[in-house]
């Protein structure tokens, strides 16, 4: 029976990946290899790509027939919590790209057979874990500010939130909460997956690693994570549709910049 390794990796005991200090310029470099992995043959990923605004909608439309408004934005800017486990088959590709094998789509499901899954997983449950908080935050927040009622339509709805000195508070405090959420995903996430797709080192220290690599470089992870934001607010233009072409090209400047970030194994 093979070995059920899950937090401490197939190798105990070998040596942690050893971090690089980089540049904001290796930073753009990162994102430009990875449009550069798009441009190459962008209709294997046409498949793919659908998730992201097919899922967009699908959360959309799923609140507002619930009549759960108030946490549509959460939802939404939630959901970029998740794109670093839902871009896995994206990095699966980059990576066969550079090592000079066969990169059509297809072999973005091979994600499945790698043998740091249990990991992968285990990294994936801990962000749906910080999504399901986050929704819940959110909901605690504006039932704190407007009480338990729902709006009774969408007009309503703004109304409350852009003429009310409340709605104003949810606005700014929302954003403030969802800023250090998406803080923490990103410094504990940044190459986490790439890394356990390039090594079965276990789940904490690919968290770990991730948190060391940022912290050793503050500035380039931030603007990282500035490129990410803007790439998914174009992305939701329109209707969560640009996130086809936004978010296949983080996925793949995600493994460039890990490979920037990360020492290659010897």
């Amino acid at each position: 029976m093979a070995t059920f390794h899950v937090m401490s990796g197939a190798q105990q005991g070998a040596a942690q990946p050893v971090v690089r200090k980089i540049s904001i310029g290796e930073v753009w470099d990162a994102f430009w290899l990875g449009f550069d992995d798009f441009r190459e043959k962008p209709s294997h990923y046409v498949f793919l790509c659908l998730i992201f605004p097919i899922s967009g909608l699908a959360l959309i439309t799923w609140s507002s027939g619930a009549n759960l408004l108030p946490i549509i934005f959460p939802l939404m800017a939630g959901f970029a919590l998740l794109g670093p486990v839902l871009a896995l088959g994206l990095y699966e590709v980059s990576r066969r790209r550079e090592a000079g094998l066969d990169s059509s789509w297809q072999h973005a499901l091979e994600v499945r057979d790698s043998p740091a899954l249990p990991a992968i997983l285990a990294v994936g449950a801990f962000l749906l874990a910080l999504f399901i908080t986050w929704i819940l935050v959110a909901q605690y927040l504006y039932a704190s500010l407007f009480g338990p009622e729902p709006p009774t339509s969408y007009s309503a709805f703004l109304s409350q939130i852009f003429g009310t000195t409340a709605g104003w508070t949810l606005i700014v405090l929302g954003n403030l909460i969802g800023f250090c959420f998406a803080v923490i995903v990103l410094a504990m996430t940044v190459v986490a997956f790439p890394l356990l797709l390039d090594r079965d080192v276990g789940a904490v220290s690919a968290l770990e690693t991730s948190l060391r690599a940022t912290m050793t470089n503050p500035i380039p992870v931030a603007f990282w994570g500035l490129i990410v934001a803007i790439c998914l607010f174009i992305g939701t233009i329109p209707v969560f549709a640009g996130l086809a072409v936004m978010m296949p090209i983080l996925g793949h400047a995600t493994w460039h910049l890990y490979r920037k970030l990360v020492v290659a194994e010897k």
